[in-house]
């Protein structure tokens, strides 16, 4: 028996009415969703630190949940995991007919065109809602949803002919942003936010950029940067909850010139 054959067999025994597992028996689609955009993140964490062992892991993990969920698709009559294999080995050939099939690909900004054009093909056969946004998913992180938005409607020139146009959008809904500020107006406030961070995704694109794993990347300096904080006020007998903003900032600062010293040597 393959491993694989092996997890759907424990997956199952998992799911048992009987002599299963009270809390895998409980699970519905709607449950186990978060976990799986959990695990998905943590294979992205494990891919950026560059770390295999854990990479294992987490693609372990990770595949778990695709098995979880169909077995749950199983028991209600819908498909198996064979269906899902089979489903992705199927798409696989139909978007690669340079690999598995005639077709001619000359370059990667081709094969790219190509994909992008068999995907709306596929979009416009399955649903009525054949429009140029349909089909990016909802339940994405909002950021990484914005920028594919954006992306699809540069597709088709709904986008300014610079990346001017799309700084000076920027300072524009900034500047809406202080006045929402100024006004008081919470629900308003937090629809120019939103606004001033979908101009930054649009921003990214331009960049080319992935606005998701910049802010990863931003989230992870501002983790290492603030730890220094704690540390510098340890080895001087303090806290952060008993110093000041000044000594805090101070801190703050010495991190960005230690580690911009790092990335000169």
């Amino acid at each position: 028996m393959s491993k694989i054959d092996e997890l759907i067999e424990v997956m199952a025994r998992l799911r048992d009415p009987v002599n299963g597992c009270p809390w895998d028996r409980e699970q519905t689609f709607a449950t186990v969703a978060p976990y799986t955009i959990e695990e998905a993140y943590e294979v992205a964490d494990a891919i950026e630190r560059a770390d295999m062992r854990e990479l294992k892991e987490e693609l372990g993990d990770l595949l778990l949940q695709v098995v979880f969920h169909a077995r749950m698709a199983q028991e209600q009559g819908h498909f198996t995991f064979d269906d899902v294999a089979g489903a992705i080995v199927d798409k696989m050939r139909r978007r690669h007919p340079h690999v598995f099939a005639d077709a001619k690909v000359h370059s990667v900004e081709a094969q790219t065109a190509a994909w992008e054009a068999h995907k709306a093909g596929e979009r416009a056969a399955k649903s009525e809602d054949a429009g140029v946004l349909a089909g990016v998913a909802l339940g994405l992180p909002a950021l990484l949803r914005a920028q594919k938005l954006v992306k699809r409607a540069a597709r088709v020139g709904f986008e300014w002919p610079d990346v001017s146009g799309v700084l000076d959008k920027l300072e524009e809904e900034l500047g809406e942003m202080r006045a929402e500020f100024a006004s008081g107006d919470k629900d308003a406030l937090a629809g120019e936010i939103g606004d001033v961070l979908f101009v930054c995704a649009n921003l990214a694109r331009y960049a080319g950029v992935d606005a998701e794993a910049a802010l990863r990347a931003t989230n992870a300096k501002f983790e290492r940067r603030f730890r220094y904080i704690e540390q510098g006020l340890k080895a001087r007998g303090r806290t952060v909850h008993d110093s000041s903003l000044e000594e805090m900032d101070a801190l703050w600062n010495e991190a960005k010139r230690h580690e911009a010293r790092k990335e000169r040597s």
